[in-house]
């Protein structure tokens, strides 16, 4: 600490005595201003640094958060506070400035895993549907829109290449993408690469397993070698890494063949990014929602076989439910980050995206497991078995929920459907909290994540300037306090302790996908979501993520318009196993999900 015992000491002779004389004191020695031995350091003792403030300053900044100090407490901080706390923004404002590296992650760790607890299954252990995958369909349409467990077992039988099917995705995201607006680059000539080396080694009888050759779609905030990944925000329009990220690194030892970056809410924010707004394939007059955005529009349209989208607070499930597709958002730690944009280091996870829920696992199998590069990945097994039952799983539900918004009757029918499947609803409830005070951390690391993109000015360029889009909010998030920085700390591990015991009576939960204090709790006590297609739902207004905007009102329908609606599951920490197998079970009572958007 630079204090003001030691800025005297160090301080010119001259200069001490100008100071003296500004006093009214007589000039004193260099020797005569040396600290006593042993005497300790003081706060409130460095040289006044940065610009001066006032007790109004202080006033005014009372409204941000919402504290109240007396007159002759605003005097004293103003009178101290360049000599006190201004010192302490030296890190940023100099004069010993120091970058943070975009891959430095904060010391403090969030394990969602309680002291005490022994979390998921004991054993890895992955069974999927065996048998004949049936006949090839007669034309690309229905091939590209196979599920995956189908499109491998042709592919690993040669009944279809990998190139064939490779071409089938290329050509469809070349005439379907601009449709949707969801495809930032497409990867044509490396993925021909990869897939004619997937039909040799299959040909050889070097099958890596069910992803072999199988085409896919990443969120574009996943690091590829040579290939840009943009953030979807312009200030990274250019930008091209020089290493594949984890996810990526290990789909590709999977065989697995990459024909598209997809679009993305600009900095993981929403549906619209540096190219415009991605829309829904079912109802093109609204957005496909995000931030995986083109992951969502992508694997509804069959575009891609799978995707790979992340969520940080619903940009998973938001998009899957909306599209209609399947989105497992796998728990906190599970899937390495590395190499993957930071928006949160505490929230962010990575999870497919895909058309049923079995192809979930078998995606999700490919890439968890820890990853040196991620300070936040666990050691985790993964157990599922597409052949067990779920009769007697206790799940969880919450009823007065079921009876409003945004619950619909899709909601109420999955309730109804669990019952007749053999499982049994418990109904559970959650303390009255301020859950969204949360949010308070995601802000605070969002900023702390792009402060120079803030602090340059870059993010003028972003094509969103609205108030809920992330230039304002970055610059808003600056004024936040770290102590209530850490009081939300705190409240998380209360809730996270809250959801412990909730979840200690039941196998998993069943809620309305966008019940907004369940997207906040579950996305920061880490534990796994599944959402997918139940049945329909009629809409007499387009749907949008953005705060509403009286002069751009949105689209109305009339006649209304069919959509898909999915629900959630959430399951125990890392046993997306039971979520999955209760899913299944729910998708093959459902039976919807064979029915595609029109037009594609």
């Amino acid at each position: 600490m630079n204090t003001r015992r030691q800025f005297l000491i160090q301080a010119p002779v001259g200069l001490l005595g100008v100071l003296a004389a500004c006093r009214g004191e007589a000039p004193q020695s260099a020797t005569a201003n040396q600290s006593t031995p042993g005497a300790p350091t003081a706060f409130n003792t460095a040289p006044p640094v940065g610009p001066e403030v006032t007790p109004g300053t202080f006033a005014e900044a009372e409204k941000l958060e919402q504290v109240t100090m007396t007159d002759a407490q605003r005097q004293m901080a103003a009178g101290s506070w360049r000599t006190s706390m201004a010192a302490l923004l030296e890190r940023r404002t100099g004069p010993r400035k120091i970058a943070l590296e975009d891959s430095l992650a904060p010391a403090t760790v969030w394990n969602p895993i309680l002291p005490g607890d022994h979390v998921g299954p004991a054993r890895d252990r992955f069974v999927r549907t065996s048998g004949d995958p049936g006949p090839l369909p007669a034309n690309d349409e229905d091939i590209a829109y196979a599920p995956v467990h189908q499109l491998s077992r042709w592919i690993q039988t040669r009944k279809l290449t990998s190139e064939r099917l490779t071409r089938i995705y290329l050509d469809r995201l070349k005439k379907f993408g601009p449709k949707v607006n969801c495809v930032i680059t497409l990867t044509e000539d490396h993925a021909l690469g990869q897939a004619k080396q997937a039909d040799k080694e299959i040909a050889a009888g070097k099958y890596r397993g069910p992803l072999h050759g199988i085409p896919w779609g990443g969120k574009d905030l996943l690091d590829t070698a040579g290939i840009p990944t943009t953030y979807g925000a312009e200030p990274f329009r250019n930008r091209v890494p020089t290493a594949d990220s984890a996810v990526v690194k290990r789909l590709n030892d999977a065989g697995a063949v990459l024909v598209a970056k997809l679009s993305m809410g600009a900095l993981a924010l929403n549906d619209i990014w540096f190219g415009g707004q991605t829309m829904n394939p079912w109802v093109l007059e609204e957005g496909a929602s995000g931030s995986s955005a083109g992951p969502g529009a992508a694997t509804a349209a069959g575009l891609v076989a799978f995707s790979i989208g992340s969520e940080t607070g619903g940009s998973i499930i938001s998009p899957s439910m909306r599209c209609g597709v399947t989105g497992l958002r796998p728990t906190y730690g599970r899937v390495p980050r590395t190499g993957a944009m930071t928006l949160c280091w505490s929230l962010d996870k990575l999870g497919p995206m895909t058309r049923s829920v079995q192809d979930a696992m078998l995606v999700l199998q490919a890439i968890t497991g820890p990853d040196a590069g991620d300070v936040a990945s666990l050691p985790s097994h993964l157990d599922f078995d597409a052949g067990a039952g779920v009769k007697g799983l206790k799940v969880g539900y919450f009823p007065a929920w079921m009876k409003e918004e945004p619950a619909t009757d899709v909601d109420r029918a999955a309730l109804d459907m669990i019952a007749k499947l053999g499982m049994v609803p418990v109904p559970v409830s959650i303390p009255d909290w301020p859950y969204d005070g949360l949010n308070l951390m995601l802000f605070a690391e969002a900023a702390a994540s792009f402060e120079e993109l803030t602090l340059s000015g870059k993010d003028a360029t972003m094509r969103a300037q609205v108030p809920d889009a992330w230039p304002n909010l970055f610059r808003e998030s600056r004024f936040l306090s770290a102590v209530d920085f850490v009081q939300a700390d705190r409240f998380r591990r209360k809730v996270a302790a809250m959801m412990d015991e909730l979840m200690g009576k039941v196998d998993l939960l069943l809620v309305p996908s966008l019940r907004d204090e369940m997207l906040v709790i579950t996305n920061n006590t880490g534990h796994p979501s599944l959402t997918l297609r139940t049945g329909f739902v009629n809409i007499t207004e387009a749907r949008s993520d953005w705060a509403p905007d009286p002069a751009h009102p949105l689209p109305k329908f009339n006649p209304p318009r069919r959509v898909p609606h999915g629900v959630t599951l959430i399951g125990q920490l890392f046993d997306e196993g039971t979520i999955a197998r209760a899913g299944l079970a729910m998708e093959r009572s459902a039976d919807v999900m064979k029915e595609h958007p029109p037009g594609f």
